[in-house]
């Protein structure tokens, strides 16, 4: 059944592209959240290809890193190199192309986590990638993804509750819960009015549930998105997103959130972390993973600018397949590793902290003498979201096979 829905909804969703609003779309009508009884909010951001966490968050106290990488590392915290590593407490820093998250940092809303990824070896990004997003290392058989199970199942569930910004949905957000992605806000419009409003009349009248239901739904979701289109926008407080994909994408999620549609998740990716050559240019702040990072950084520091106080109701997560080699490869770039970094930003999270076990970095304490180990499983940091930020206590449902009894690591607050 969950195919057949998928699938009629994607042939319904076909009809519209750019073009001319019918008059049934203007009639758009949808529930917001009371005053008072904002729901709270899960972002999740996918780094697609692996990003250096080594080289994202420096180990600068670690002699091991600059033995290693002596032509990539980011050279140790100094007032006077502006290439250098931004100091957080004494032994790791900041690229210094995430300038803009040191406030954050500051004001103890972005929090670390060291040394987590997947206990699972493989250096696949297809499989790592899957394993991330379906929530089941090892496991292929596995249908769904972790954030749509983490949806607790509602009778009447708002059409935008589960939002992804791409053009298909992730393996994250697929199941039985509904979700809905969205390449861009303003892509949602009618190319044939009069073709629209048969099928919208042949949904409401099918006595088949299947088909009522997902008609009635993709309706629903495309009234809202016009309603949303209608009402103007531009970030608060002086925010201003960067241009690429992921700060466009950061926008939107923010646009979405402040319609008080009843957003719940939102999802979003961004490729190009696969550094293999030329990961740094002729200094430590140019290059390849400097231009992401900076674009990266940006994009969080200026949705956390606009939301201003909504934060206090937004948790944001990131993530990565898995982490690179310590040891620099002959291209000055890096190759598939192990342990990686994430980052939990949002007015709940106990921030200005690094969460996790430091394995060190000298060869006995790599794993396969040539990565950085796991010492705490993602599915420990993403299973403490899923219950604080998404009221959701059945991990044992949403993260099948894991033990999560005392991996929780205290990054939220409530």
């Amino acid at each position: 059944m969950s195919t057949r829905r998928v699938f009629l909804k994607s042939s319904a969703l076909a009809m519209f592209g750019v073009g001319s609003v019918p008059t049934w779309l203007s009639r758009a009508v949808y529930a917001k959240d009371a005053p008072g009884e904002r729901k709270k909010i899960l972002i999740a951001i996918f780094q697609r290809g692996a990003v250096d966490g080594l080289n994202v968050v420096v180990p600068h106290g670690e002699p091991g890193y600059y033995a290693l990488r002596p032509s990539i590392a980011i050279p140790r915290p100094s007032s006077s190199n502006e290439g250098s590593a931004i100091d957080l407490d004494g032994h790791f820093g900041l690229h210094p192309a995430l300038r803009s998250l040191k406030p954050l940092w500051d004001q103890r809303q972005l929090a670390i986590v060291e040394a987590v990824g997947s206990p699972d070896p493989t250096r696949s990004h297809f499989d790592a990638q899957d394993y991330m997003e379906s929530g089941t290392p090892g496991l292929k058989a596995t249908n769904d993804g972790w954030l749509n199970r983490a949806l607790r199942p509602e009778p009447h569930p708002c059409p935008l509750r589960a939002v992804s910004m791409t053009p298909d949905l992730p393996r994250a957000l697929r199941g039985r819960n509904e979700a809905l992605a969205i390449n861009n806000i303003n892509d949602f419009q009618v190319k044939d009015a009069r073709v629209a409003a048969t099928f919208e009349s042949m949904y409401g009248t099918t006595p088949d549930q299947v088909l009522n239901g997902t008609g009635r739904e993709t309706f629903d979701a495309i009234k809202i998105m016009q309603s949303i289109q209608r009402m103007p926008y531009s970030p608060a407080n002086g925010a201003r997103y960067p241009g690429g994909r992921l700060g466009q994408s950061m926008q939107q999620i923010a646009r979405i959130i402040k319609a008080d549609v009843g957003l719940e998740v939102a999802f979003t990716d961004v490729g190009g972390w696969d550094t293999h050559v030329n990961e740094v240019g002729a200094q430590p702040h140019v290059g390849q993973l400097a231009n992401l990072l900076r674009d990266f950084g940006d994009a969080l520091a200026a949705f956390s600018q606009d939301m201003g106080d909504r934060m206090a109701d937004i948790t944001v997560v990131t993530m990565s397949e898995f982490g690179r080699t310590v040891k620099e490869n002959g291209d000055r770039g890096t190759d598939h590793g192990h342990a990686n970094v994430m980052f939990v930003l949002g007015g709940n999270v106990r921030g200005g902290k690094i969460y996790g076990d430091w394995p060190g970095l000298e060869r006995e304490q790599l794993y396969e003498g040539r990565d950085l180990n796991v010492t705490t499983d993602f599915r420990a940091v993403l299973g403490e979201l899923v219950v604080k930020q998404m009221g959701n206590r059945e991990l044992a449902t949403v993260f099948p096979g894991f033990n999560a009894r005392g991996a929780q690591r205290g990054i939220l607050t409530s």
